[in-house]
């Protein structure tokens, strides 16, 4: 594993990160599974947004006695209120918050302490020159967080936060979907690359002087979001139409000025040794540039659903994200398949509960039209007949193998057998 300065912290730390993100679907085990292997691999910064509680206990227990070999990135301003998480300024909501982090984590000082998610240019003013940034300071006066550092999706905020002069890095969303011009709707000036700036390699110009800025600044980067939530790894759902692989992503992001570390988001150990191998990748295996320039296609990621979460709350409690997600997972595959609607039908607030308010909407840092795409969910994921399939609480499925496996699961034999006994 190598090893970067993050901007002007001084902190060391290795290239490939820990997203925490996808750990929230994990039980204690599993995610002491996943970060023992983040060890063994040299990894040694993560970063906790989440405020889900189970989630912020399963991290510390796995840190237990090994708190001083890692870098953790604690958000201030993400709560958990009635059960969602909740992005607040309110002081009287951020401070118990951050000392629910302290104390799940089983730490008494965060290495830095991340000011949660701000994409509006307006926001970062009011919040920075506020009583919040009083608090935040007063927590770095006291050695309870060692570093400011700031998380946003938007390079204008960005921006302004690699100026601000207090705020020592940023966490921030960067792959070659989010980086690149929108280019034109004529598919032969596609990659025209003699149309791009040379020097900018056809990224978006804002997001080039933003990286440019922070390496004049040293301002150090963290990245979120370097997989696009796993659609770059997909031909048919990439926005240029070729599939990349981790180690791709990976070296896009870390061959961008300002970048320290890759926060990459886990579900088992084996993804984990996955983003390790760019340690070892051949300069063939690392390469991207050949493979965008062969892509048939490119849109900007502007309205793709990445299941960041950032859309909540919920006024009636949907998983906006894990909907998404199994809504995705389903339009992938000629079938629904059984499994993913069992998946989502086990929710416990599904999308036809949606009330169309659309305030998620304008949370989202995507621009996702979240509203329609549950309406499409609800659609497509229902339950295909209900009445039919109850059995013994569970709801089965149109699939007949699903359906015959609760049904065994349940009664102890296939449904002919039932039948042949006589059974109703």
């Amino acid at each position: 594993m190598r090893y970067r300065t993050l901007g002007k912290t001084g902190l060391k730390v290795s290239e490939i990160g820990l997203g925490g993100e996808w750990l929230e679907r994990h039980n204690t085990e599993e995610v002491k599974e996943v970060i023992d292997t983040c060890e063994k691999e040299g990894i040694n910064i993560l970063d906790c947004w989440m405020s889900e509680p189970n989630v912020r206990s399963n991290i510390g227990a796995a840190l237990k006695g090994r708190r001083d070999r890692w870098i953790i990135q604690g958000h201030i301003g993400s709560t958990w209120q009635n059960g969602q998480y909740v992005r607040t300024r309110n002081l009287a909501l951020v401070k118990p918050a951050f000392e629910d982090l302290l104390s799940r984590m089983q730490t008494d000082y965060m290495d830095l302490g991340m000011i949660h998610f701000i994409d509006e240019p307006d926001e970062f003013k009011s919040v920075t020159g506020g009583e919040f940034m009083d608090y935040v300071r007063a927590l770095k006066e006291e050695g309870r967080i060692r570093h400011i550092g700031l998380s946003t999706h938007n390079p204008e905020v960005a921006k302004m936060a690699a100026l601000q002069g207090e705020i020592e890095m940023i966490l921030f969303s960067v792959n070659p979907a989010f980086d690149m011009h929108p280019a034109t709707d004529d598919l032969d000036t596609y990659f025209d690359w003699e149309n791009y700036q040379a020097d900018l390699g056809g990224i978006d110009p804002q997001r080039a002087e933003l990286y440019k800025l922070c390496e004049q600044n040293d301002v150090g980067i963290t990245v979120m979001k370097p997989y696009a939530g796993g659609r770059l790894f997909d031909a048919e759902r990439s926005p240029f139409g070729v599939a990349l692989t981790p180690v791709q992503c990976l070296h896009y992001c870390l061959t961008r000025p300002g970048v320290a570390a890759v926060m990459a988001g886990y579900d088992t150990p084996e993804h984990v040794e996955q983003a390790a191998a760019y340690e070892t990748a051949s300069q063939e295996e690392r390469d991207y540039a050949g493979v965008l320039a062969r892509a048939p296609r490119h849109t900007f990621g502007q309205g793709e659903c990445t299941y960041c979460g950032h859309c909540k709350p919920c006024p009636v409690n949907i998983d906006i994200a894990m909907v998404n997600k199994y809504y995705d997972l389903a339009t992938m595959q000629p079938q629904v398949p059984g499994t993913v609607r069992a998946h989502y039908l086990a929710l416990d607030h599904r999308a036809d509960q949606c009330i169309g308010c659309r305030a998620c909407e304008s949370r989202c840092p995507f621009g996702v039209k979240i509203a329609r795409r549950m309406e499409q969910a609800a659609r497509l994921l229902r339950d295909t007949d209900e009445k039919t399939y109850l059995i013994a609480g569970q709801t089965g499925y149109a699939d007949p193998n699903y359906f015959s496996f609760v049904f065994k699961r349940h009664f102890g034999m296939p449904p002919s057998k039932f039948r042949a006994e006589g059974q109703d």
